[in-house]
């Protein structure tokens, strides 16, 4: 077999590749969306993203509210590091049955424990008082981490698993979609309750957002394409399961290459996100400009970039989309360095950047995941793509949560936002060159493989 049919073959060409554009019209374009699985991608989505606003934007507001200083409200960001350490236990997700609730299959059963978790980690970070005890409330929110990390690994495994191959753009943009509902409508609501009954109430009110996932896989039930692990017993056993996952995907050629792309790709995206309100806090925005300019006019400019990031996928393949999607989510940083250069409370220039931003995140939020989906091989989801999520914002929030704030008080926002935009350009070019190697074919899983 040349090396022409192995390509082939690793990539699950016996039909149709998975990068080949798509043709049809507008119809052709909506269709998917209204399918059983993506649905359930959307709902999984909405879950995902509310315990990121619980610890991301609303804490990063709730702590300069509080009096808090930038220092200490950028090292918070490492409470999102937890979610890094998800490939340590997402073989448990995996190979693990448990007990009683198993019998109701290996995600679903894993889904209902998870979204319990979360929403008993967000009720506590509720209730602790970060002018009375910084140390308690960092705690809390690492709680949360560690129990949406878990959440998010059973969520995306089921998610991949739930969709046809020919269907993960689509369940990439409709699991985009319902992140963006998640934790905009969780930040949206707590921002909007924590001015009325308090910061407690509103985060308490936001645990219904846990429900939707949890729902959803109770009706849809236990995915089709799941692939159980072959059953291994004793410390070997347990050893091989844990590293299997791992040893599966480095085999592939390229690996450590596709790797240090997803170690690299998100770095400058990361560093502006987890910084954007210490941005607007200090340009003097409220609460309610906030919610109305950032918020509710970067969801809709989100949502258009998903449904566009869906089209382009179709039309161009999955390589060339990607590599668009990578140039815009760099160049939006840009328009951060302009907003902090505007200065003053310019509603419409936040909202202008805000929107820029969120559309080129709809975008690479479909393009980006859908092959990072396709990496997975079937045997182990939930492992594999932990690993591939945890790797893809590890060093962003590393550099964020040590160094971002002292970076923002030495050179400004201006300069940080610039160079938060240099930091993006080595990832581009990697992945322009894996291109021209052959390597994101190589890459491929099992999950996307297309079947005759």
């Amino acid at each position: 077999m040349d090396e022409e049919q192995n390509r082939a073959k690793t990539c699950g060409m016996q039909g149709r590749s998975i990068d080949e554009p798509r043709a049809g019209g507008w119809t052709a374009a909506i269709r998917p969306y209204l399918e059983p699985a993506p649905l359930a991608a959307l709902a999984v989505g909405i879950s995902s993203g509310f315990p990121y606003a619980m610890i991301g934007a609303t804490l990063t507001t709730r702590l300069a509210q509080a009096g808090i200083d930038k220092k200490s409200v950028t090292t918070f960001a490492l409470a999102f590091l937890i979610y890094n350490f998800k490939p340590l236990w997402a073989w448990l997700v995996d190979g693990v049955r448990l007990p009683l609730i198993g019998r109701l299959g290996q995600r679903v059963s894993w889904m209902l424990v998870a979204g319990v978790l979360v929403i008993a980690a967000v009720a506590n970070l509720a209730l602790v008082d970060p002018r009375a005890s910084l140390w308690w409330t960092a705690w809390a929110a690492v709680f949360v981490g560690f129990a949406g990390a878990t959440y998010d690994i059973v969520i995306d495994a089921y998610r991949i698993e739930v969709l046809e191959p020919e269907q993960l753009a689509v369940g990439a943009g409709m699991s985009q979609y319902g992140w963006r509902i998640g934790s905009t409508a969780a930040a949206s609501l707590a921002l909007l309750l924590a001015g009325r009954i308090g910061w407690s109430g509103g985060y308490l009110a936001c645990t219904v957002f846990a429900l939707p996932a949890m729902i959803a896989a109770l009706i849809l039930g236990e995915p089709k394409r799941h692939r159980a692990p072959t059953e291994r017993r004793g410390i070997r056993g347990a050893t091989i399961a844990i590293i299997g996952p791992f040893l599966e995907f480095f085999r592939r050629r390229g690996a450590f290459l596709v790797l240090l792309f997803i170690l690299l790709h998100k770095i400058g995206d990361t560093l502006t996100t987890l910084t954007v309100r210490l941005l607007f806090n200090d340009l003097g925005y409220s609460n309610d400009a906030i919610a109305l300019y950032d918020v509710g006019f970067g969801f809709w400019a989100f949502l258009i970039g998903i449904f566009i990031g869906g089209l382009l996928y179709a039309r161009m393949g999955m390589k060339r989309s990607v590599l668009l999607s990578l140039w815009l989510m760099a160049l939006t940083n840009l328009s951060f360095a302009g907003l902090a250069a505007a200065g003053g409370n310019a509603n419409w220039t936040m909202a202008a950047a805000m929107c820029f931003e969120n559309f080129a995140s709809g975008i690479g939020g479909v393009t980006v995941i859908a092959y990072f989906s396709a990496l997975c091989d079937l045997r182990f989801t939930a492992a594999q793509f932990a690993l591939i999520s945890a790797a893809a914002s590890i060093v962003g929030r590393l550099i964020t949560g040590t160094a971002a704030g002292r970076l923002i008080e030495a050179i400004g926002y201006v300069d940080y936002y610039l160079l938060t935009t240099a930091i993006a350009l080595p990832g581009i070019f990697l992945f322009w060159w894996m291109m021209r190697m052959g390597l994101i074919d190589d890459s491929i899983g099992s999950a996307g493989e297309v079947e005759g």
